[in-house]
């Protein structure tokens, strides 16, 4: 299909943003510990999207029969996703870390099939054993003489996590835009963030200017803007054409991780990541032919 330039603009800067998260969050490691900075990026994007909902005309404020649900998807894709994701990169880099959270597609698809029936095809099953495999080869790249670090499992709990974020929320699409459900399981992620408020002020005084930087780029951009990007890109174009753009995320992740930080890849690092990567993709081409042959089949 073609696409208009502002879509092509708007999934290009949603890459871009998606992938400075990585490099970031070492920045912002410099001088936060982990439980911190995630609690300071989430404050930074909470406070961001209530601008956001008002200029894009939110339709609909969240149900109080829906709380719950928006608390309980906020623990799981935004407070376990991202303390596991900051504590795991701690030891891990930055480029290999979104190498590993790029299996989530493959993820979700497993977790689909057991939760909701939503059957992979054969191509798909081959496509999520040859991704773990990459992801395999990207840990043993990462590690000190080849050990795998025990902090890449914390990554994969990470990549889980936004997997079964992605499941659950579909429900709640069909009643509410995505930039609203973004929006409410930001705040019921930020939530039981704020166990973690002792201490915040002095530990934000003194981290220094590089840090807090950091932290205020997450929170914004990869968090705030990013999600509107992704909002609009769904508005305008199908969800499998935006969402197998995202395949370049680690690939640009990898790269501001090497002009940022320094972080030269391994040589297995990288093959790893290509392995990975065409995994995804045969998951995602297999999803595709098997909706090509649904509709030959209805018609």
């Amino acid at each position: 299909m073609r696409f208009r330039a502002g879509t092509l603009v708007a999934l290009a800067l949603l890459v871009v943003f998606w992938a400075s998260a990585f490099p970031a969050i070492k920045l912002g490691l410099e001088g936060l510990g982990p439980a911190h900075l995630t609690l300071a990026r989430f404050l930074v994007a909470s406070a961001t999207f209530v601008p956001f909902l008002l200029a894009f005309r939110a339709r609909k404020w969240p149900a109080w029969r829906d709380a719950p649900a928006f608390l309980g998807l906020g623990v799981v894709g935004i407070a376990t996703y991202h303390l596991a994701l900051n504590f795991g990169e701690v030891h891990v880099s930055a480029g290999a870390s979104s190498l590993i959270i790029a299996t989530a597609p493959a993820l979700t698809a497993l977790i689909a099939w057991r939760l909701t029936g939503d059957r992979l095809p054969a191509l798909g099953w081959w496509g999520t054993a040859i991704a773990f495999a990459g992801v395999a080869l990207i840990v043993l790249g990462d590690g000190a003489v080849g050990i795998i670090h025990p902090a890449a499992g914390l990554i994969l709990v990470s990549a889980t996590a936004t997997a079964f974020f992605a499941v659950l929320q579909r429900p709640f699409l069909a009643r509410y835009r995505p930039l609203e459900v973004t929006a409410y399981v930001t705040w019921g992620g930020t939530l039981p963030l704020l166990v973690f408020l002792p201490g915040l002020p002095q530990a934000l005084a003194d981290a220094g200017s590089g840090p807090l930087l950091a932290t205020l780029h997450l929170g914004v951009v990869p968090s705030a803007i990013a999600y509107t990007l992704f909002a609009v890109a769904l508005q305008r174009a199908p969800a499998p054409i935006v969402t197998s753009f995202l395949y370049l995320i680690p690939v640009v992740a990898l790269l501001l991780s090497w002009w940022w930080l320094g972080e030269v890849p391994s040589l297995l690092t990288l093959i790893g990541g290509a392995v990975a990567v065409a995994g995804l993709v045969l998951v995602q081409r297999s999803r595709q032919a098997a909706r090509g042959r649904a509709a030959e089949g209805r018609a």
